[in-house]
């Protein structure tokens, strides 16, 4: 008579389960299977979450919106250092993501890029962002952003307008509609035809943003 390979009871088949172990090893299978799957690496998961790509995506504006500026300065004779934490500290970003400590505020309030124009010798902080709807205000700053002399460069699907941290404290605003233009700042005495390259460029990238 045929007997079940695990308990030894009545089966149908030689070398098969009787019913009652196949339900219970069909069970565990089920069970392990289940927890494979929570358990599963992160580097073998299918795809991207919907939080981790919304946040790779908007890096990757600010990456090319940094990118623009940088090359706009270059193309315009000044000196381009990266100074943001990123650049400082390579990696640091994907450390900090959640860590809300002083530490890393300060490294997160770090500025993109510091400038120099080789004529005068001046130095300059920028702080470059991407906006969609063109719009910057004092409150998207950090709480507390501890570099007043930094200039601001919004970086929109038309223009690239600037103010520094002064004027933004003292209530004015960048908007779609609002004439602060990059090219309109005396301090970087700017090439105008150079700017409305670069905001061609800007059209070209963010068109579908």
């Amino acid at each position: 008579m045929p007997d079940c390979i695990k308990c030894g009871a009545y089966t149908k088949y030689n070398g098969g389960l009787c019913y009652p172990c196949y339900q219970s090893n069909n069970k565990e299978n089920t069970k392990t299977a289940t927890q494979e799957k929570k358990t599963k690496p992160k580097s073998q998961q299918e795809g991207l979450s919907d939080k981790d790509r919304n946040y790779r995506y908007n890096m990757i504006k600010g990456r090319i919106a940094e990118t623009l500026i940088q090359e706009l300065f270059l193309s315009l004779g000044y000196n381009v250092f990266r100074y943001g934490m990123e650049n400082t500290i390579p990696g640091i970003m994907e450390l900090l993501k959640g860590v809300r400590s002083d530490v890393a505020q300060e490294i997160r309030r770090m500025p993109d890029f510091v400038i120099q124009d080789p004529r005068s010798k001046s130095v300059y902080f920028l702080e470059v962002k991407f906006r969609a709807s063109g719009e910057f205000k004092f409150k998207d700053l950090p709480k507390d952003y501890p570099y007043e002399n930094a200039y601001i460069i919004l970086v929109s699907k038309k223009h690239i307008k600037c103010l520094n941290y002064e004027e933004l404290a003292a209530g004015k605003e960048i908007t779609p509609t609002s004439t602060n233009y990059l090219g309109s700042r005396k301090e970087f005495d700017l090439d105008k035809k150079i700017i409305i390259d670069f905001c061609e460029f800007a059209v070209q990238f963010f068109k579908e943003v």
